[in-house]
């Protein structure tokens, strides 16, 4: 089977979805770059869902509970070659990938993580920022590897440290920076 357009692209999320959401409607723009052709999620409740149906856009559902990773991460790949989908873009999906599942898609799944890698991978991220009385904060997009926040950093955007910020703060601003950095560096992604 050939491999699929990188420009067809498939959204991951947990939630609510507002990096979707800025990806989607970057989407629609006339010299867009990628068309998202698929939203996936691993919470059936996530409220992204309903904003992609409500967009037409068509979307994989399942929890991976009761089904084991395995079984769950075979129902999606099948989902995602079904939609004949060449580039993931993890937004805001709170599910480690196996490394197998890493494989099959390798150098094909990008993410957006609140922090200027390679610094502060995993978690807490803007409370580890401040903690340690960085100046700036900011987002990376990166290529997914079997290591955790580990792959190739494609993008990234600074967002200062105010004085006072405490975590909830700075989450604001950084995610308002997600919105912007995600779209431009997936269009430049998806073009290479």
């Amino acid at each position: 089977m050939a491999e699929a357009d990188a420009r067809s692209v498939a959204i991951l999320i947990s939630g609510r979805g507002s990096n979707m959401t800025a990806l989607v409607e970057a989407a629609d723009a006339p010299d867009a770059a990628y068309k998202v052709v698929l939203v996936a999620s691993d919470k059936s409740d996530a409220p992204g869902l309903a904003w992609a149906r409500a967009r037409g856009i068509a979307i994989f559902a399942l929890s991976p509970k009761g089904l084991g990773k395995p079984a769950y991460e075979a129902a999606l790949d099948a989902a995602l070659r079904a939609a004949e989908v060449g580039t993931i873009a993890l937004a805001g999906y709170m599910r480690l990938l196996s490394d197998g599942f890493v494989a099959k898609w390798r150098g094909r799944i990008v993410n957006i993580h609140p922090s200027l890698l390679p610094r502060y991978k995993g978690l807490d991220t803007h409370a580890r920022a401040i903690a340690a009385g960085d100046a700036v904060a900011g987002c990376s997009v990166h290529i997914v590897t079997e290591e955790l926040d580990g792959g190739a950093v494609l993008g990234q955007a600074e967002v200062p440290i105010l004085p006072g910020d405490d975590a909830d703060r700075l989450a604001e601003r950084v995610l308002a920076a997600e919105h912007r950095l995600y779209p431009a560096t997936l269009a430049e992604f998806v073009a290479r």
